[in-house]
C-alpha cells in the first residue's frame, strides 16, 4: 500500500474516534501510537472519564474484535484465557476460548485481581501467545491491550510489580474534560450513545500493513544514542532508585517510529523522543523514598533529564 494512502487512513482513524471522544486528541494519538508500535497501554484514571469508550471507538474504527474483561478479586486465569470442557457426546475435551482471544482488549481495573490472574494476561501481552492445558495458542493479530487502574481506591488491590509494568509501552492519564467539552459530551449523548453509529474506516489488513511500515521508519544513529543517554540518565539520577531498562529504550524507539509515522514522516526527529519519554519511562522509573516524601514525581525527574541532555544534531560512529 502507498505510504501517502496510509497517512490518510491514519487521519481517518483519529477523526473517527474524535466523533465520540471530545477534546482527547492527545490520548487518541497516543493510543494509536501504541497500537501501531504493537505495544500496550496502561491508563490510570478515575471511573467515568471515557476509558471504555476510547477503546471501543478504536476497535470499531479498525474493524477489530473488541473484548472487555472486568477484573475482580475472584477472577481466575481460566476466565481470561479460556477453559477446556468435556463433551460427553464427542467424548473429548473442547476448548472454549476466553476474552483474551480478541484483537483489542480492555482490561478494566487490572490491579483488582490476583497476581496469578494478572500474569495470565501479561503473558499474552509479551509473548503474543498463551498456554492452556499444556498447549500453546497463538493470539490474534493485531493484539492490543489497554489496561486501566483506579488511582484513588487502593484497598483490596494488587499493584502491578515493576516487571509487569515494564510490559506496557505507554502509561497515561485521560483527565476530566473542560466545561465546554463536557457540555458537548452531554449534547451528543442526550438521545443515544454516539459509539453506536461509529463505522470502521480501515480494515484489519490495512492496520497490519501500517504496523509493518512503522518498523521501517528511519532512526538516525545519533538519535539511538540520544535514547540510550536518556535511559542512562534515569539510572544515575540522585532521586531514582531504579532507572529505565534496555527494554524501555527499545520501547521509546518503537513509540517514536509510530509517532513519526502518524505525523507523516518516514524518519524520527528529537521532538518525537522528547514528547514520548514521559509516557514511556514514567512507569518504569522508581523513585527513592525520600524523593517521594518531598513530593517529587517521576515526570518531574524525566522533565529535568530531558532539559539537561544535549540533543544530537548528527553523529557518525
Amino acid at each position: 500500500m502507498d505510504h501517502e494512502i496510509m497517512q490518510k487512513q491514519v487521519q481517518k482513524i483519529i477523526a473517527n474516534i474524535e466523533k465520540v471522544m471530545i477534546g482527547k486528541t492527545d490520548i487518541t494519538r497516543l493510543s494509536l501510537i501504541a497500537l501501531l508500535a504493537e505495544g500496550h497501554v496502561l491508563l490510570e484514571d478515575v471511573p467515568g472519564v471515557g476509558k471504555t469508550m476510547m477503546v471501543r471507538a478504536l476497535a470499531k474504527s479498525v474493524n477489530a474484535t473488541f473484548k472487555r474483561i472486568q477484573f475482580t478479586p475472584d477472577l481466575l486465569p481460566s476466565d481470561v484465557l479460556g477453559v477446556s470442557v468435556y463433551n460427553q457426546k464427542e467424548m473429548e475435551f473442547i476448548f472454549r476460548p476466553g476474552p483474551i482471544m480478541g484483537n483489542i482488549i480492555l482490561a478494566d481495573e487490572i490491579n483488582r485481581t490476583s497476581p496469578k490472574t494478572q500474569s495470565a494476561l501479561l503473558e499474552g501481552m509479551e509473548e503474543k501467545s498463551v498456554t492452556v492445558d499444556g498447549t500453546t495458542l497463538k493470539l490474534k493479530s493485531p493484539f492490543f491491550v489497554m489496561a486501566t487502574q483506579n488511582p484513588i481506591e487502593y484497598e483490596g488491590t494488587y499493584p502491578l510489580p515493576e516487571a509487569q509494568l515494564d510490559r506496557f509501552l505507554l502509561k497515561m492519564k485521560m483527565g476530566y474534560p473542560n466545561i465546554s467539552e463536557e457540555v458537548e459530551v452531554l449534547t451528543r449523548s442526550q438521545k443515544y450513545s454516539p459509539i453506536e453509529d461509529l463505522d470502521s474506516v480501515v480494515s484489519l489488513e490495512n492496520l497490519i500493513e501500517m504496523q509493518k511500515c512503522v518498523k521501517e521508519v528511519y532512526v538516525e544513529e545519533g538519535l539511538k544514542y540520544y535514547i540510550v543517554e536518556l535511559a542512562r540518565q534515569t539510572r544515575e539520577h540522585e532521586d531514582v532508585y531504579l532507572g529505565a531498562s534496555p527494554r524501555a529504550s527499545i520501547a521509546l524507539m518503537k513509540a517514536a517510529q509510530a509517532y513519526a509515522f502518524i505525523a507523516g514522516r518516514d524518519y524520527v526527529i528529537p521532538d518525537d523522543i522528547q514528547y514520548l519519554t514521559p509516557y514511556v519511562f514514567s512507569h518504569r522509573v522508581i523513585l527513592k523514598a525520600e524523593a517521594k516524601y518531598q513530593g517529587i514525581r517521576s515526570e518531574d525527574v524525566l522533565e529535568q533529564i530531558i532539559k539537561n541532555t544535549d540533543v544530537p544534531i548528527k553523529r557518525t560512529v
